[in-house]
């Protein structure tokens, strides 16, 4: 038996001596934007090159166990773990050759705002939160809630999330869109089912050496005093910090910090990040006109429906993936929605 394996390990290690030449260069040391740039590139080639390592002495140590047990060896228990392993890290490979986007690499700006419904629709993006950050949890990603405005009785007006880690947005952005909860309500004393809505959105987050010009005069930045999270020091000085895009009417803020210039800090970063996606956004639909082939793109679709009652069931709307266990979902295992998705990126491109 022979497991095949493709991976063009040449063309991978002359990129990786490539870099190295460049970073050999005294010149690259004096400008700190492309230093950065060539080390993360660096980084995330030598981790494919040892992801193809595993999984070639993987495929090698079963076929050494395959022979074995052609000779009549008792070696099936070893076969079959190492066929879990084996899986895994090769479902791992396909993963990474789906992230053909050049804003994949980048960490992500996730943001969640609940529909209309009140505390109903509001604790659903609280749910959605808290999805979201065991999602991260279980990725090895690093979450940073950098905004949260609580609801009045429960769950949130709107959160911002930055997650850090390899490949964030280009996970994340498999999420950006209208979910839909059908439930028994918590908060309804005849015990009526609810449809809630929450709409999440995700933004590459953009890095210090991509220019995004922004007029100063094009924004209107307010300060107030944080809420929520923080404790006795929160409300001292007016710390939190928004700024409103005048043009184009996006709103970012930010209270994560004590300090009113970081927070600013923040802020702007996330503004150029709703900027840089809108951006690319535009040149996106334009280019769909032009070809005519695909429908709009529009942040508002619903892509995902999550039905605790009559019967327990999540679908996803755009690949008709189901899921049974709500449970396991809902504490942030999205993994097969997102690959499913990524796998209809990736044909729809072709």
């Amino acid at each position: 038996m022979k497991f095949e394996v493709f991976f063009d390990l040449p063309q991978k290690k002359s990129e990786l001596q490539e870099l190295d030449k460049q970073l050999a260069s005294p010149e690259i040391w004096k400008d700190q934007d492309s230093l950065q740039s060539l080390q993360k590139n660096k980084k995330a080639l030598e981790r494919e090159i040892h992801l193809y390592s595993r999984i070639m002495e993987g495929k090698e140590e079963l076929e050494v166990l395959v022979e074995l047990m052609e000779e009549g060896e008792n070696v099936q228990e070893e076969i079959t773990k190492n066929l879990i392993n084996f899986h895994k890290e090769m479902e791992e490979a396909k993963l990474q050759a789906l992230f053909d986007d050049t804003d994949d690499p980048r960490n992500a700006l996730l943001t969640i705002h609940p529909g209309a419904g009140g505390t109903e629709s509001q604790d659903w993006a609280q749910m959605l939160l808290r999805m979201y950050l065991r999602y991260a949890e279980r990725k090895g990603f690093k979450a940073e809630v950098l905004d949260l405005q609580p609801g009045e009785e429960a769950g949130l007006k709107s959160a911002t999330v930055r997650v850090v880690g390899d490949h964030a947005y280009g996970n994340l952005s498999q999420e950006s869109g209208v979910h839909r909860l059908v439930r028994i309500s918590p908060f309804d004393a005849n015990k009526r089912r609810h449809t809630s809505f929450a709409a999440v959105f995700v933004y590459p987050e953009v890095e210090d050496n991509i220019e995004i010009n922004i007029n100063p005069e094009d924004m209107r930045i307010d300060t107030y005093r944080a809420s929520g999270r923080g404790g006795q020091h929160v409300n001292v000085t007016d710390s939190a910090v928004r700024i409103t895009h005048l043009p184009t009417g996006i709103v970012v803020q930010c209270q994560n910090e004590r300090s009113q210039h970081k927070n600013k800090a923040t802020a702007m970063k996330v503004l150029m990040a709703r900027l840089y996606e809108l951006e690319k956004k535009k040149k996106m639909e334009k280019k769909e006109k032009l070809e005519d082939a695909k429908s709009e793109i529009a942040w508002g679709n619903q892509i995902r429906s999550y039905v605790l009652h009559p019967y327990r069931m999540i679908k996803d709307l755009r690949t008709n993936v189901e899921i049974g266990d709500v449970e396991r979902v809902l504490d942030g295992d999205i993994e097969e929605f997102i690959k499913s998705n990524l796998l209809l990126r990736k044909e729809n491109k072709s």
